[in-house]
């Protein structure tokens, strides 16, 4: 159970990573109970002074022109819930959840909601409890934020819905039981709270970040295993040369490399050697893996603004009573996040299979064909390529922005969306895919290492190739292969390699 004091719009990406992992034991920090209990007594005031804010008595959407009466607030806020609780799909996984519940509860602890901090602290039971309201992954375009997946998420607290308990799946009503809460009579403004966000979007783009950085992570040792085995030339790493163009992650990657490549027998096999240039998928990996590199920076800097950010409509201002309707729940910064990190997940396993494709051609690696002895009897890694080629054609497909498609909703009035909530969640089937490229060419990478022996590469090379032999042995003849490719695979989504990166350079690593 990982333990967190909330100081609401103060998360950081290392403790979101944290609850993407694990479950969480959630605490508000106490001098977070002032704005809000505020936020609530200027939304009090707008129904004692009988004045008319849209999403406290008016109807929402088109209909927010349509005044409501102070009798039906009440109903208002239950009924817009449930009608906007119609989501499709598989359910999100816990973690997903998990995290979007974190979020939420981050911004509306900040105290621009309006909305009782009973209400807030109910989310904490459940999320403490680790009851997980069941929440489709599909249904959201993203703007007026993502109201099918939060109106999900909110159902429990009425006792509706249902939720995850241990694996099992409950009524909400069960669920609250489990917490030790009752049934919710939500208040002025509060519905509404709940469902506009960003946080659906918001938690899918951050695990696909997390991925992201751990595959990164995995495509670097690859990299510099891949080197190893082809007897690749250590030039295009030189610092000099990097420098030169001046990117700072192309710099900041090249050096990874160069520290992983280092004080090498291998290297010192092949110093005087007469190749005068490698293919580009070895001799350009800090060109390539650091554009990939600023695209997760670039994403983690957006997502760690947008996780902490306030992003229902309207907010609440309290130093001089004003309510203002926005935009802020539109989610077009997420999905854009997302498309880069879709690019860099693409790019980077593509770069894999090019270099796994090169071990295996004994004219450009000087290996055994296919990695194997006894060619023609064995096929070696032939297949696993043939793997790696289809896992890397199809994130071409997935790759393609969601930000750029817009449908219209609400009858015109929400006529530009983001579609954020596909372009975040396509990431988990890309990364996912990127495990696969990177196990097979974990695997090729070493065997060819391997069949440099007596030669050690360098220690940090070394010892990341035991831990995949500690799993998976040499391949001296041919095998039943999935397994092999499944156990590598695990090792990579598990981030076992991220230790061997510098600790700043993926950002919610160090």
């Amino acid at each position: 159970m990982y333990a967190l004091t909330l100081n609401p719009g103060q998360l950081d990406l290392a403790t979101l990573r944290q609850v993407n992992l694990n479950p969480v034991k959630l605490s508000l920090a106490e001098e977070a109970r002032a704005a809000i209990e505020a936020s609530v007594e200027t939304v009090d005031a707008v129904i004692r002074d009988g004045r008319t804010v849209y999403g406290i008595n008016t109807g929402f959407g088109l209909l927010a022109n349509t005044r409501i009466d102070n009798a039906e607030l009440e109903l208002l806020q239950r009924s817009i819930v449930l009608s906007h609780a119609a989501g499709t799909g598989t359910m999100m996984e816990d973690s997903t959840v998990r995290l979007l519940m974190v979020l939420k509860i981050n911004s509306l602890a900040r105290g621009f909601s309006g909305i009782r901090l009973s209400v807030i602290e109910a989310l904490i039971q459940l999320l403490n409890a680790e009851v997980y309201p069941c929440v489709p992954q599909k249904g959201s375009v993203g703007a007026s934020g993502d109201l099918a997946p939060l109106a999900h998420m909110s159902t429990v607290l009425l006792g509706e819905g249902e939720v995850t308990y241990k694996g099992e799946r409950l009524s909400g009503a069960e669920g609250l039981k489990i917490a030790g809460l009752d049934p919710i009579t939500l208040g002025p403004k509060e519905g509404l709270a709940l469902l506009n966000g960003t946080q659906a979007s918001t938690a899918f783009a951050l695990q696909g970040l997390f991925a992201a950085e751990d595959r990164f992570a995995t495509a670097v040792i690859c990299g510099g295993l891949s080197v190893e085995a082809a007897l690749g030339s250590r030039k295009p790493f030189d610092a000099r040369i990097h420098e030169a163009r001046g990117h700072q992650c192309q710099i900041d990657v090249a050096a990874a490399y160069r520290s992983l490549l280092d004080h090498s027998e291998i290297e010192d096999s092949h110093r005087n050697c007469e190749a005068v240039q490698d293919p580009y998928s070895l001799r350009c990996q800090p060109q390539v893996m650091g554009a990939c590199l600023e695209q997760i920076r670039n994403a983690a800097r957006t997502l760690l603004t947008e996780a902490n950010a306030v992003s229902d409509n309207p907010l609440v201002f309290t130093d001089i009573g004003d309510i203002l309707s926005g935009g802020n729940f539109h989610a077009e910064p997420v999905a854009m996040a997302a498309d880069n990190l879709a690019l860099a997940l693409a790019e980077i396993g593509s770069l894999s299979e090019r270099r796994m494709a090169l071990l295996i051609d004994s004219n450009l690696s000087k290996l055994p064909p296919f990695l194997v002895e006894n060619g023609g009897l064995n096929s070696g890694f032939m297949i696993a390529q043939v793997t790696s080629a289809a896992l890397t054609s199809e994130n071409k497909s997935l790759a393609h922005p969601g930000s750029v498609d817009s449908l219209p909703t609400s009858a015109n009035q929400e006529d530009h969306v983001s579609m954020a909530t596909y372009a975040a969640r396509r990431l988990s089937d890309m990364a996912d895919n990127v495990g696969g490229i990177l196990a097979v060419e974990l695997l090729a990478a070493c065997q060819g290492i391997d069949f440099r022996a007596p030669l050690h590469s360098s220690e940090a090379l070394e010892q990341a190739k035991g831990l995949l032999r500690e799993a998976v042995p040499f391949y001296d003849q041919d095998r039943y292969f999935a397994p092999d490719i499944e156990a590598a695979k695990q090792l990579i989504c598990q981030g076992i390699y991220n230790r061997f990166m510098p600790t700043e350079l993926l950002p919610s690593i160090g």
